[in-house]
């Protein structure tokens, strides 16, 4: 699994004008999940975005995390995560895995980061075309991959 996290003041998820999402401050996460992914990838994901200290303590520092701050969070999917750009100019997402793969692993990432946080997560609406507005606190934007616990 591959996410790009952003700490936002708000964000909301749009689909054929009506939102379906939105939230002040707290964490925007793009998932992309690839063929190897498993649902042990998604729970050590949602616990590593968790507790993630990016957010300002008492003294200005980023020093807290989502759990710490009383924070929102917002879960888009997003394959082109997986994009590889080596050949021509037409990305190619041959590892993003197929939705009957994709949708139960994209739920269970939703589930574990909602049990992690203590809040429900909100989330857009898997493969359709979606309007992600926000405003990037920061700015801060963490990218986390499974396959490098990075």
């Amino acid at each position: 699994m591959r996410v790009v996290t952003q700490r936002v003041a708000d964000a909301s998820v749009v689909i054929e004008g009506k939102k379906v999402a939105s939230i002040s401050a707290g964490l925007l996460v793009f998932l992309g999940i690839e063929i190897e992914d498993t649902k042990e990838d998604a729970l050590w994901l949602a616990n590593k975005i968790a507790a993630l200290r990016i957010f300002a303590d008492e003294e200005g520092v980023m020093n807290k995390s989502i759990i710490e701050m009383g924070g929102e969070a917002i879960v888009v999917s997003q394959f082109t995560l997986h994009a590889k750009t080596k050949k021509g100019n037409r990305p190619s997402y041959i590892k993003a895995a197929r939705p009957e793969q994709s949708i139960p692993l994209y739920e269970q990432f939703k589930e574990d980061l909602s049990v992690a946080i203590g809040k429900q997560v909100q989330s857009g609406e898997f493969g359709a075309d979606m309007k992600v507005s926000l405003t990037n606190d920061g700015p801060v934007t963490i990218l986390i991959d499974t396959k490098n616990k990075e």
